[in-house]
């Protein structure tokens, strides 16, 4: 968890949502990302898919059977798809997100007995130093708004 909270570090230094994922199977590292919506103008970047992606071509291979994601906060539902759709064998993740989480908080996409694969959870993982990131984020944001 520490090194996705170095991708949110990253993401946050370029002014990002700090989200940061890495994507381990065994014991290394075969993806990473944070937060790039902003500088690529793209919806879809989002830490967790970079990261799939990212291992995805570290393997050669769509399936991450057997591999775990970390991440600082409850994947939504676009990203928790992806996990899904990469077979990915475990998702990690800090602190909930109440209004978007579908890991279980809102919805429950990665574990819905309807789809073809189910990922085990693990949560709560460094949650305050997760969540303070992002709420930390945010009241700086607030901050400017209500200096301009």
């Amino acid at each position: 968890m520490a090194e996705a909270l170095t991708e949110a570090r990253k993401a946050e230094e370029e002014d990002e949502v700090p989200i940061g994922c890495v994507i381990v199977s065994g014991d290394r590292v075969i993806g990473r990302g944070h937060n790039r919506v902003e500088a690529l103008q793209d919806p879809t970047a989002h830490a967790e898919v970079i990261a799939i992606g990212s291992a995805a071509a570290s393997l050669s291979s769509r399936r991450l059977t057997g591999c775990t994601l970390y991440v600082n906060i409850e994947p939504c539902p676009m990203c928790a798809g992806a996990v899904v759709l990469s077979r990915m064998s475990r998702v990690v993740y800090g602190a909930p997100d109440p209004k978007a989480g579908a890991c279980g908080s809102v919805v429950d996409i990665v574990r819905n007995p309807s789809l073809n694969h189910r990922v085990l959870v693990t949560e709560g993982v460094l949650e305050d130093d997760c969540g303070r990131i992002v709420r930390d984020y945010f009241e700086k944001k607030r901050s400017k708004k209500r200096e301009t």
